[in-house]
């Protein structure tokens, strides 16, 4: 059975029925009148005086033809001026643009003369040390670190702790140095260890691929390491071009072997050292010749009168002379071992 709906009832007392939205009747006045009276009364004002704004008096289109005629002057003078002032303006700029190939040809004029001047300095330095079997210019430059060199070696890395070390080492180098108590590489370490490969005979050597002359320096900027004022990152491969077995041994029988070795007891601080059969050493960066000069005559020497030795004493008989140094006092003097302050020694 279907129910009908109910009839609704009337809720106005009269019997009529009331809007849904008779309770919203601001709403209703804005939705029915959205434009408000004033609007419309000064629109319907606006339409009975003529929908045109032009000035009606002769006075007012007066003002209007003169204001038009000086807007039209003003544009009609800059015009003139600007077509006027074209072909100076492409005149100048031509002017730069030819000042600007003349300048390039002529850079390019002195490049090729320096790289022709250059030539012509490697032609005669070339003539002038090759001699025989000296080696010539290009065992010159390996040798000053100049050019690049090859050759049997040693391959030492140097690495920072994988942790903080404890110190406490009585005979720690590192203490009262200002190093602080941590596992980190510094600058003196390296210069230590490079200092040592020279030491034990090392020919040539690099660090990170930085070859070392006489010129260079070894030095820290706050916690980084600089070699020729280039930053290098841990691990450090210290390469040398030496006898390799006998380099290596030499290295860790000298002061430098034993630096290291005290800072990876002290600090925990990684070092490798390997033999190699084969290593190749890049050119020193920026290295400039500064100072040259023939090399001393041959000649030998007129030889001075010779005179009386002097009186030995009678207490030491086999006492040497004061002039030559004894065995041990060369000895002693190859083998100490000071680091430089700026950077690594040469041998």
């Amino acid at each position: 059975m279907c129910r009908m709906p109910a009839t609704p009832t009337p809720s106005d007392p009269e019997g009529r029925f009331r809007r849904p939205d008779a309770s919203m009747s601001l709403l209703t006045t804005v939705m029915e009148h959205s434009l408000d009276d004033g609007y419309a009364e000064a629109a319907r004002a606006r339409g009975a005086e003529g929908s045109s704004r032009l000035p009606t008096t002769a006075k007012g289109r007066m003002v209007l033809a003169l204001g038009l005629a000086l807007a039209t002057v003003v544009v009609t003078v800059g015009a003139v001026n600007t077509h006027a002032a074209a072909p100076v303006l492409a005149k100048e700029r031509d002017a730069l643009v030819s000042r600007v190939n003349e300048a390039n040809a002529a850079v390019d004029a002195l490049q090729r003369q320096v790289e022709e001047d250059r030539d012509e300095v490697e032609r005669a330095q070339d003539a002038a040390l090759q001699t025989g079997d000296d080696g010539g210019a290009a065992e010159l430059a390996a040798r000053t670190g100049t050019g690049a060199i090859t050759g049997p070696g040693v391959k030492l890395v140097i690495d920072d702790a994988s942790g903080s070390g404890s110190g406490g080492n009585v005979s720690d180098p590192r203490s009262g140095g200002g190093y602080g108590k941590n596992g980190r590489v510094k600058d003196h370490d390296l210069q230590y260890a490079v200092n040592g490969l020279w030491l034990a005979g090392a020919e040539a050597v690099s660090v990170n691929g930085q070859r070392l002359t006489a010129l260079s320096a070894i030095r820290a900027a706050g916690d980084a390491i600089l070699v020729d004022n280039r930053p290098l990152v841990p691990p450090y491969t210290v390469l040398a071009i030496g006898d390799g077995p006998r380099l290596a041994q030499s290295f860790q029988d000298n002061e430098g072997g034993h630096y290291l070795k005290i800072i990876q007891d002290s600090y925990g601080i990684r070092s490798t050292l390997s033999t190699q059969k084969s290593l190749t050493l890049p050119a020193a960066v920026g290295v400039t010749l500064r100072v040259a000069g023939p090399e001393p005559s041959a000649e030998p020497s007129p030889s001075p009168s010779p005179s009386p030795p002097p009186p030995q004493s009678s207490g030491s008989p086999g006492a040497a002379r004061s002039g030559t140094p004894s065995k041990s006092a060369r000895s002693t003097a190859k083998s100490t071992f000071t680091p430089t302050g700026t950077g690594a020694a040469t041998p």
